[in-house]
């Protein structure tokens, strides 16, 4: 069927393009338009700590760390979650938050199967991975005002390209903190070597930009292995060229019982933490909802509570009036400087 007059379709290619731009859009025009480094010494993990102590008490049993989820059970009955240790979990629904990468991994079973249209969601995402590798010297022996140098290898692509320093004003002047990223393939690449395998590149790279500086070595060297890390496998999802609501909606929409939320369900912040933070307290209103409790979402429009839409049949384009809070899109990302709507 031909769009009538006036309405707009995006072709796969197209729509995957208008995706990566509306995350920017909802975060830096909705949220601010920096770029914010937490420097809170007590730590990121802070908050989390202080939202859960609004409903988990000191050794609240509720809470299993350390415990790793092998086996998800789910029917029309209830979700069963069988762990590692023996142990299980009964419960009327269940909420699964494993990124793209643990998913894809089968690392953990599930019975039944899922779905052929959830099987395929999962298998066509993709995860992003960047990673970042600090070093801690005895003195800044860089410009202190500077944040940012750049480096571009005369014959790999990425090859350590990117170095920020965390020894200027508004981060930690003083602490001699050097870190420098990189993604994709190099990421894996590094990931699996040694520490000292990577730290002799990187410094072979550092010395030859400040080639009239002794460069000392590091005294502190530590990089993540998101690719190696079983419970991620990855740094945040992406979505591949091709994609379309649809299929993203398959990737967050529940199973019977057994529903899903993190960055990479969120259709609007994927990536971003506040995508978690939104799709979780999506997913719990829906299913304080289903318990019989009020549900938050009510007056958002379309079906904020109860059971989320799916697409056993996939079409090829994202039409305009998908573009709805059915398919997670809650708000519109055509934005002016974020003050006005575009007509």
């Amino acid at each position: 069927m031909c769009p009538s007059d006036g309405e707009q379709v995006f072709t796969p290619e197209e729509s995957s393009l208008v995706f990566g731009a509306a995350v920017s859009n909802f975060t830096f025009l909705q949220f601010s338009d920096e770029n914010n480094f937490v420097i809170d010494q007590r730590g990121h993990n802070t908050w989390i700590k202080g939202e859960a102590s609004t409903f988990l008490t000191p050794n609240d049993k509720r809470l299993l760390l350390n415990t790793i989820v092998k086996k998800i059970n789910y029917s029309e009955e209830g979700v069963i979650v069988e762990n590692e240790d023996g142990t299980c979990i009964q419960a009327d629904y269940a909420v699964c938050t494993f990124s793209v990468g643990v998913l894809q991994h089968e690392t953990v079973t599930f019975e039944p199967k899922l779905p052929e249209w959830k099987q395929t969601a999962i298998e066509m995402f993709a995860m992003g991975t960047y990673t970042k590798i600090f070093m801690q010297f005895n003195e800044t022996f860089w410009d202190p005002d500077t944040q940012f140098y750049l480096y571009a290898d005369p014959i790999s692509r990425g090859y350590f390209p990117i170095w920020q320093s965390l020894s200027t004003p508004g981060f930690f002047p003083g602490s001699n903190i050097l870190f420098v990223t990189v993604v994709n393939r190099e990421s894996y690449r590094v990931e699996k070597q040694t520490d000292e395998e990577t730290k002799a590149e990187v410094m072979a790279v550092l010395r030859s930009m400040f080639p009239h500086i002794k460069v000392p070595d590091p005294i502190y060297f530590q990089y993540p292995r998101w690719t190696e890390t079983p419970w991620a496998y990855g740094s945040f999802s992406n979505w591949p060229p091709g994609t379309t609501l649809e299929m993203h909606q398959n990737l967050r929409s529940n199973v019977g019982r057994l529903w899903f939320a993190g960055e990479h369900t969120s259709a609007i912040s994927f990536g971003y933490m506040h995508g978690a933070w939104f799709e979780g307290r999506d997913v719990g209103s829906r299913l304080a909802g289903l318990l019989g409790k009020k549900c938050t979402n009510q007056g958002l429009g379309g079906e904020g509570c109860g059971p989320m839409k799916n697409y056993p049949v996939l079409h090829g384009t994202t039409e305009e009036e998908q573009y709805n809070i059915e398919n997670g899109w809650t708000t519109t990302s055509f934005q002016t400087n974020g003050l006005t709507d575009q007509e």
